[in-house]
């Protein structure tokens, strides 16, 4: 799989009208998901600049180091290279005529990736210019998934789901959280997952799963208790995040009911996913069972985050969000019960909307399961 020619130019084409209804001449990105999504180009952020520059009515520019150029060869679009050498002084200059002769009365960034070291070169090269946000023009784009996305989206969930079942095999009582993070992340790269992991896999056993972002720590693995297995794999710069929670042993009925109270939860969340509702009401219909079961005052984050390029990108499950859901966007519905100092419990699927409702990309079975064995 690839990004196809006419993909791209779609993306690019569709960010010069994006530009244009926002009232914005032009838009500099970092290294970032969203310069790698508008050129298929990979940079990472360094001591030296990096800057893709996409107008409204032009054909973009870069600004790189010259050790990067041998990347822009045989591209399927056109974008003009201005490329420095090691000697910090000289920069500037190359910026200035990367926009010398353009009319630019209003330039966006996105102010999640922006550095300032990059902002400052802009703000020299453009001093008139207005500099503002804009994260939702990209946003706007970037949250609708094509076929090609889809299914290299799905091929990082099958990716993760076959790496979280051949991690399990190896996992017992008497081992870290350490040890069976590092398990899973050997997994994950023998089963095709790219490199570069959404994030490093959360493992938290106990009272550590009642905290939603723990880190594997030197805890073993005990019986009587619940672990939480936050985790994800990469195919073709698109990420899965999956989160499922199994017990350890024979557990107490108290554990059993939170996990099935979340179970419903995620369920009741998933099935209020159609075109036209809003992300609140995705929300509230997860959250309206964890609150019945009594438990509302546990369930301390959003019912679910965008996932593509990113982790965490729109739309966003959460109170207070009326943006309505469209065909092509795709999502997480993870709800959670976090009892503090003694266990929590999260199920997280990833879905896509479709025309009459969504679907689930995670397939992983969501009821309790005891392992460790």
């Amino acid at each position: 799989m690839s990004i196809s020619i006419e993909n791209l130019r779609a993306r690019q084409d569709k960010l010069s009208g994006a530009l244009k209804a926002a009232g914005l001449d032009a838009l500099a990105l970092n290294p970032s998901p969203s310069l790698t999504y508008l050129t298929n180009l990979h940079f990472h952020l360094s001591e030296r600049p990096v800057l893709g520059i996409f107008f409204a009515d032009a054909p973009p520019v870069i600004v790189l180091p010259e050790l990067e150029a041998p990347k822009l060869q045989e591209l399927p679009y056109e974008i003009t290279a201005f490329t420095y050498d090691e000697e910090p002084t000289t920069w500037q200059n190359v910026f200035n005529r990367a926009l010398q002769n353009r009319k630019i009365e209003a330039f966006g960034i996105e102010d999640m990736h922006h550095r300032l070291l990059e902002y400052r070169y802009l703000q020299s090269a453009l001093p008139q210019a207005r500099i503002q946000d804009a994260g939702e023009v990209v946003a706007s784009l970037r949250m609708y998934k094509d076929e090609s996305e889809e299914a290299a989206m799905q091929q990082a969930v099958n990716i993760a789901e076959a790496a979280l079942k051949a991690a399990l095999s190896q996992a017992k009582i008497g081992m870290t959280e350490k040890e069976l993070a590092s398990e899973l992340v050997l997994q994950l790269l023998r089963h095709g997952s790219e490199g570069d992991l959404p994030f490093q896999p959360i493992i938290s056993t106990g009272p550590n799963g009642a905290n939603p972002h723990a880190f594997p720590s030197d805890r073993k693995l005990a019986a009587g208790e619940l672990v939480v297995i936050d985790f994800g794999a990469t195919f073709m710069g698109y990420y899965s995040d999956i989160t499922r929670t199994f017990g350890i042993g024979e557990l107490s009925d108290e554990q059993i009911k939170v996990h099935k109270t979340v179970q419903e939860a995620n369920a009741a969340g998933r099935a209020a996913v159609r075109p036209g509702a809003a992300c609140h009401d995705v929300d509230k219909a997860a959250r309206d069972v964890i609150d019945a079961a009594g438990y509302g005052d546990f369930f301390i984050h959003r019912t679910g985050h965008g996932l593509g390029v990113e982790t965490h990108e729109e739309p966003y499950m959460r109170a207070g969000n009326p943006m309505l859901l469209e065909p092509g966007m795709s999502f997480t519905i993870e709800p959670g019960i976090y009892l503090p100092n003694r266990f929590g419990v999260r199920i997280e699927d990833n879905v896509v909307v479709t025309a009459d409702g969504l679907t689930s990309l995670t397939t992983y079975p969501r009821a309790i399961e005891i392992i460790g064995g």
